[in-house]
């Protein structure tokens, strides 16, 4: 792999940190919106990053700019659809790439490698292919072998109605906050279907019953994993395959997770994310051929042991270490009740009144 030359700097702007990849090699400049954990991003340490991004700079000659704006990133393309600074956005999901592409903020496009993509991953984020898989997986809470002991493994089978009965268990429970993070405003849609379809019940029930001082919220997932990672008795909103990366870096049986149970059947929010080409891009062309890049094996083996979750290219394997995370054939996806327009269509309203219930 060519070296590749990285320059990262804090900016006082919407954007909240960027990093450069491909200085050395001039030539047209590849903007690109995501979130500060993709493949170690600033922070990178396993050089995933220069592997993805370093090899398609090299390859084509660019320069690639990749900017992490503040609060989500529907919400910053949303904020530049007059003009917008982005040729490329990563990591719109389920709930958010139909909201954006419904503002016909993104440019509808099919790559090759896309044939390797599952058609249920495709239909179930963006039929229209504005925005195609790249990564899927579930929520789940997790919770340390200390909550777990505490419990006496009641924790494995949590249900939603458990946090509103057990203020101790609630007030333990880390909660992105869903004005501000794509994690959070999922949870809060699992919140919604699973108490509307399972529990037959009105959703805002959840929150209006939840004690005081509970849950606890963080900015980002960021945030609330490195919390839920120092504490001694703690539970993390997250995602399912967690127990793979503990087990990946030597600290299996240390924390694990679970979905939201019911009659013995464990009711889990699918998460699909998504990469597009933002509409006014200079660089269609380009844009295209990382985007099929992205979808390509070399850029998919680096899912699983970094992004942690399920590669959506089909043909690439998955390290033995993911036997330790929760089979998704085991999960019911709460997702089938509603289409992800309806849910984009939802998104406001929901968002708005969970804000008047909980006073946040």
């Amino acid at each position: 792999m060519v070296a590749v030359g990285l320059a990262a700097a804090l900016v006082l702007t919407g954007i909240g940190a960027y990093v450069y990849v491909g200085d050395e090699f001039g030539g047209p400049t590849l903007v690109i919106y995501t979130y500060p954990s993709l493949f170690g991003s600033g922070n990178c340490t396993s050089c995933a990053l220069n592997a993805v991004f370093g090899a398609f700079a090299a390859a084509h000659h660019v320069r690639i700019d990749l900017e992490y704006p503040s609060g989500t990133l529907a919400a910053a393309l949303e904020g530049e659809s007059g003009a917008p600074a982005a040729d490329l956005v990563i990591g719109l999901d389920e709930i958010t790439a139909p909201e954006v592409d419904a503002r016909g903020l993104l440019i509808p496009y099919a790559p090759p490698e896309l044939a390797n993509v599952s058609p249920d991953l495709v239909a179930e984020l963006s039929p229209d292919d504005a925005a195609v898989p790249y990564e899927w997986g579930y929520l789940a809470i997790d919770y340390n072998a200390t909550f777990y002991n505490a419990t006496a493994g009641a924790v494995a089978h949590l249900t939603f109605p458990d946090l509103d009965a057990n203020a101790s268990w609630a007030r333990t429970l880390l909660v992105e906050d869903p004005l501000l993070d794509i994690t959070g405003q999922e949870f809060l849609v699992w919140e919604i279907e699973y108490y509307e379809h399972v529990l037959g019940e009105n959703w805002t029930t959840f929150w209006k019953d939840l004690p005081s001082g509970a849950p606890v919220y963080s900015d980002s997932w960021g945030d609330a994993f490195a919390e839920f990672s120092e504490a001694l008795d703690q539970m993390v909103v997250s995602y399912s395959t967690d127990p793979a990366y503990a087990a990946y870096y030597g600290a299996g049986g240390s924390f694990n997770s679970t979905g939201s149970w019911w009659n013995g059947t464990d009711y889990g929010w699918k998460t699909i994310y998504g990469i597009g080409i933002v509409r006014g891009t200079r660089h269609l062309a380009l844009d295209e051929e990382f985007e099929n890049w992205f979808l390509s094996g070399a850029v998919q083996r680096e899912i699983p042991t970094n992004e942690w979750e399920y590669p959506a290219n089909t043909t690439v394997p998955l390290p033995s270490v993911f036997a330790d995370a929760i089979p998704p054939s085991s999960i019911v996806a709460l997702n089938t009740y509603t289409t992800p327009n309806e849910t984009a269509a939802s998104l406001a309203e929901w968002l708005h009144e969970w804000n008047a219930t909980t006073g946040e």
